[in-house]
């Protein structure tokens, strides 16, 4: 959490969300087209209405996130998309995981088998390092833009798990489930957030320093850069500084 966060935090500042929009959308869209395979209706599909709530905070057209959904759906035709998570291990053995919704396998494995290994790393075995990891959801926001109070009550009126001081952010633990009311609850107590997902928390870090730190944002920035990558998820941490000293 630590190290994902931290991630989001200097992406963020540094406007790199802004500059890769287009392969934003590229994501949420694969991602709202594959959860409506389960159902059309956001009501009755909450993986769904979380992807379009996404989109939205992204101010993606209303059109798109229809016609995405659409192809989910069969009701428009459109590349059909698999869903896989591959493990392995990045720079001084942190443990990986990368999401993935391709319609070439062969070519994913490819690429993040290169990737990985280009960058310090290696692909793992299946189940090696996912027991290591549980889906929650997460918000991050700054410390400058709400109190611990303010925090605290909505995570305790709304479901949320845990809040966490992080430096210098507020991080927002919550089951899957209680995300998007916790989420809500935020954005209508008008607070900012630096991110907001669902994401696969580890259990356990580790530490990194020096060249070792440096490879492990080197080895994030590539996966983040392939096509079929959605999410990748890790149980790294380091200071921030380094992290930002590292992406600049």
């Amino acid at each position: 959490m630590s190290g994902h966060s931290k991630w989001a935090t200097i992406k963020h500042k540094k406007g790199a969300l802004d500059a890769k929009r287009g392969k934003i959308f590229t994501h949420l869209i694969k991602e709202i087209t594959i959860a409506a395979k389960a159902g059309g209706d956001p009501d009755g599909n909450p993986r769904l209405r979380t992807a379009i709530l996404a989109a939205k905070a992204e101010n993606m057209p209303a059109d798109n996130i229809k016609r995405a959904i659409q192809r989910g759906t069969g009701e428009l035709e459109g590349v059909s998309y698999e869903e896989v998570t591959f493990e392995g291990y990045g720079p001084g053995g942190v443990a990986i995981l990368v999401d993935v919704l391709t319609d070439n396998r062969n070519r994913a494995v490819s690429e993040i088998r290169h990737t990985l290994a280009k960058n310090g790393g290696n692909l793992g075995e299946t189940g090696s390092v996912k027991f290591m990891f549980q889906k929650k959801g997460l918000i991050a926001v700054e410390k400058s833009a709400a109190t611990e109070e303010q925090l605290m009550d909505i995570v305790l009126e709304h479901g949320g798990e845990d809040l966490r001081d992080e430096g210098e952010t507020w991080e927002i633990i919550t089951d899957p489930h209680a995300y998007e009311a916790v989420a809500s609850a935020v954005k209508a107590a008008g607070i900012p957030t630096v991110m907001g997902e669902v994401a696969m928390l580890a259990s356990t870090y580790t530490r990194l320093e020096g060249q070792t730190a440096n490879q492990m944002v080197r080895l994030l920035e590539a996966l983040e850069d392939l096509d079929d990558v959605q999410n990748v998820h890790s149980n790294f941490d380091m200071d921030a500084e380094q992290m930002e000293h590292a992406a600049g």
